[in-house]
């Protein structure tokens, strides 16, 4: 079928882009922040290509006002980025860490100072390593609490601010590469794991979800998934 005349997208319609807190912060072990699975994972021998990691990536945590400048140069309207949990919580949870709450303080007032809207991700797969090290991360039903926690700690500090939510991304492809394929965190090859931690991980999404309603009840929130031809 080929389409002759395209219908115009609404004016409504959020022209953005899209990252992760791994892909491009940087920092780290920066200002409290915990380490995460991915910066213990690309460590790892011949876990990723040449040994690259993100530790400094592009440096979005200290340029990201230089980022938020272009991204309105762009003529963006909205912008999906991700909160890195072990910034928030260096051990998974316990006392939030300040520092790190000021850095999306920041982020997301510079992006509204340039009429971009945020659109936040709760989870995009920067598991707190000091989780993974106690009970597996989301192969214990222990995680629905600690992630719920984290979520909450999100929605009162930025729920006046931020309309959209992102609750898991691509939880799919992120269990898949983790239990089935080996190339993510944890790095095995076993098909019942990889069932009972996705079903962990729905549970948690829903839990997260219903605490949405509760903190942020104007707001917008689900999982993402990534979409392929089957």
């Amino acid at each position: 079928m080929i389409h002759q005349r395209l219908r115009p997208f609404p004016d409504h319609f959020l022209w953005g882009s899209a990252s992760a807190a791994y892909q491009i912060e940087g920092a780290w072990n920066e200002d409290g922040k915990g380490l995460s699975v991915w910066d213990v994972f690309t460590k790892i021998p011949g876990k990723t290509f040449k040994g690259s990691n993100g530790d400094i990536a592009v440096d979005h945590y200290h340029r990201f006002k230089e980022d938020v400048a272009l991204m309105a140069e762009m003529g963006l309207k909205a912008y999906r980025f991700s909160v890195s949990w072990p910034r928030i919580f260096p051990q998974g949870r316990g006392e939030a860490n300040e520092s790190g709450l000021r850095f999306y303080d920041d982020l997301i007032n510079e992006l509204l100072a340039h009429d971009i809207e945020p659109v936040l991700t709760l989870y995009h797969w920067d598991l707190p390593q000091a989780l993974m090290d106690e009970y597996g991360g989301f192969e214990s039903r222990r995680i629905i609490e600690d992630f719920n926690a984290y979520c909450v700690t999100l929605y009162k500090r930025y729920g006046g601010r931020v309309k959209y939510w992102v609750s898991l991304n691509e939880q799919n492809y992120n269990f898949n590469h983790g239990f089935i394929t080996a190339m993510h965190p944890p790095g095995v090859k076993d098909s019942k794991r990889f069932y009972e931690a996705n079903h962990i991980a729905f549970l948690a999404n829903a839990k997260a979800i219903d605490s949405f309603r509760r903190y942020v009840p104007d707001g917008k929130i689900g999982p993402s998934f990534a979409y392929s031809p089957a």
